[in-house]
This record gives C-alpha cells, structure tokens and sequence, in this order.
C-alpha cells in the first residue's frame, strides 16, 4: 500500500523537469525553424538545383528562358481576375465609403491616375462639374489618365481600362448594380473594390462576376 502513493509522486517529479525543458526546447524550434526556412527554400529550391547544373555544361542560357516562359502567361492569367474586396455601406454611405478608399489607395502609393470610380445612382460631384463643361473636355480628362475619374456607371462601358476600379451602389435602378458590377469587373487591372449592401452586392458577384 505505501509504494503505490509513492510510485505517482515520483512520476510527477519525472515529468516536471522534463516537461519544463521540454516545452523550453519546443517553444523556439517549430515557430522559427519550420515556419519561415521551409517555406522560403521550397520556392528557390527548384530554380537553385537548375542553375549550378547547367552552368558546368554551358547551359545556363536554356535554363533562363525556361523562367520567363512559364512566368509569361502567369502574369496575364492574374491580370485577368482581379480581386474583389467589398466595403459594407448603405446606399446613402455608398459614396463616402468610396472616397475613403481612394484616399486610402492614394496614401498606399496608387497614382491618381490608376483609379476608376463608378456610381449606380447619383453621380460624383466632381462628374456634374466637369460635365457642365461639355462631354468633349470630360471625357478628354478620361483620355489623358493622369487623375482619378468619376464616371456613371451607365456609360463605364466607354471607360479604358484601370488597374483599381471602385463602385459605389449608391441607388439607382434595381439592375443598376447588376449591370454595373460584370462592366466594373471587366474594367478592373488588378483590383476591384463595391462599396455598398453586401447582400446585393454578393448575390451580383455569386451570379458570375
């Protein structure tokens, strides 16, 4: 009856020092070690075993063409599905929320002149002012791309083009936002931002934008 009190406290004592170490060891080596350095090695991993290869037979030369091959066509295929993010507003906060994120893109480093800002319903400010100098001069301020340009989202067909396009769901037609989004995303290079109702706006984006 005493050794059987006595066995459990002498297996606690085992396992406390060796837990302490144990943990101490562990802690440092799985966050560290297999986090970063496997992740990193693993993409120059491959193109590090074509290059010492090559060069003994002079064939570095292929080895460099056969990098730019395949990165060619990635760069189109990104280009071509731009992401989306989504900003929840209402159809009066619509628009504000779309100023803020182009103040937002112009801090990050955008040029002014990367950005399309669209609207389903009322137009921008700056839009009616520019358009009560004739579409000839709006529109020429579209053309030369060097400032944000806010357009109706009605005639973005007629838009070039721009790496960053934000649409704002402020109103409009019911089919506004439905016939605006699938345009705004074909006109997005690299990054289309909706801000309006986010079950609109997912119920437009699920149908195949």
């Amino acid at each position: 009856m005493p050794l059987i009190p006595e066995e459990p406290q002498i297996h606690e004592s085992a396992q406390g020092p060796r837990a302490t170490p144990a943990s101490g060891r562990t802690a440092p080596t799985p966050r560290p070690v297999p986090g970063p350095r496997p992740a990193a090695p693993s993409r120059p991993g491959r193109p590090g075993p074509l290059r010492p290869a090559p060069p003994a037979q002079r064939t570095p030369r292929d080895a460099a063409p056969a990098h730019p091959g395949p990165s060619g066509p990635a760069a189109p295929a990104a280009a071509a599905s731009p992401q989306i993010q989504l900003i929840p507003a209402s159809a009066e906060g619509a628009l504000d929320a779309a100023e803020e994120a182009v103040d937002l893109l112009l801090e990050s480093g955008r040029a002014p002149g990367d950005v399309l800002v669209l609207t389903t319903g009322a137009q921008h400010p700056w839009a009616e002012h520019e358009l009560s100098f004739g579409e000839a001069s709006y529109w020429a301020q579209h053309d030369a791309g060097d400032d944000v340009f806010y357009a109706d989202a009605a005639v973005a067909s007629r838009a070039a083009t721009r790496p960053v396009v934000v649409v704002a769901v402020n109103g409009g037609p019911a089919s506004a936002a439905a016939t605006a989004l699938p345009l705004a995303h074909s006109r997005a290079g690299a990054l289309l931002i909706v801000c309006g109702d986010p079950q609109q706006i997912n119920s437009v984006l699920g149908a195949g934008v």
